[in-house]
C-alpha cells in the first residue's frame, strides 16, 4: 500500500526538524493530512519525510473555531490562534508559546488579514509579522482558492512555502485531504505551519 508521507529519498538532502530551532537549515518537505488524529474530531496532523508525527491540530468537535491550538507530537502547545470578526477584513492573529508552562505572547507573533473585492472577486491575503511595522506585509498567500492548494510568498515574490496535492511515487494521486508541503531553507517553519492553520480554518477544512 502507498504511504500518504514523503519517502526519504524524495529529498535526500533534507532533515527531520531540530526541535530546539523552528528554523530550517535546508528545504523540508512534509505531508499535511487534513484529519485530527482525535476520533470524530476536525484538524490536522503533520508528518515529516520520515513519516514521524511532527505538528497536530485537534478542534474535537468543534469545526472552524475562533480559537485554535497548534501543537507538536506530544501535545504541547506552541501557537494559539484567534479569529478576529470584522464586517469587511477577515483577521487572524497567531500567538507563540515558549515554554512547557505556558509561556504565551501577550503580543500578537503574527497576523493575517484576508481582504474580498466582492462576490466573485480575487482575495487579497497579507501576513504581517512581529518584526513589521504597522499593516507593512512581511508576505502574501498566493492562489488560494477552492482546494487548499497555494504558495506563501515573500515582499520580492520569492516563494517560500508551497502546498500541492500528495502525489505517490508512482505518480497516484491522494485524496483532497491529504496534500504535500515543501517549505525552503532558512525559514521559520513554526510560522508556516500556523499560517497553514489559518488559511485551512479560512477554507473550512479544520
Amino acid at each position: 500500500m502507498d504511504k500518504v508521507y514523503p519517502e526519504p529519498l524524495l529529498l535526500p538532502s533534507s532533515s527531520p526538524p531540530n526541535a530546539s530551532s523552528s528554523m530550517t537549515a535546508t528545504r523540508e518537505v512534509f505531508t499535511l493530512w487534513m484529519k485530527s488524529l482525535v476520533l470524530n474530531g476536525n484538524g490536522c496532523a503533520v508528518f515529516d519525510s520520515d513519516g514521524q508525527l511532527a505538528y497536530r491540530v485537534d478542534n474535537y468537535d468543534s469545526k472552524c473555531s475562533d480559537e485554535v491550538y497548534l501543537m507538536d507530537k506530544h501535545g504541547t502547545t506552541l501557537c494559539k490562534i484567534l479569529r478576529r470578526r470584522f464586517r469587511v477584513l477577515g483577521r487572524w492573529e497567531g500567538y507563540r508559546f515558549h515554554d512547557l508552562n505556558g509561556g504565551e505572547d501577550k503580543r500578537p507573533w503574527f497576523r493575517v488579514i484576508k481582504k474580498s473585492d466582492g462576490i466573485l472577486k480575487s482575495s487579497e491575503i497579507r501576513v504581517m509579522v512581529g518584526c513589521s511595522k504597522g499593516n507593512e506585509a512581511c508576505y502574501r498567500v498566493e492562489g488560494l482558492g477552492n482546494k487548499l492548494v497555494f504558495k506563501i510568498k515573500d515582499l520580492a515574490g520569492k516563494t517560500v512555502a508551497e502546498v500541492g496535492r500528495k502525489q505517490t511515487e508512482r505518480g497516484v494521486v491522494l485524496g483532497e485531504d491529504v496534500l504535500m508541503l515543501v517549505v525552503e531553507a532558512n525559514i521559520d517553519r513554526l510560522l508556516i505551519m500556523g499560517l497553514i492553520v489559518v488559511c485551512g480554518l479560512m477554507k473550512q477544512n479544520m
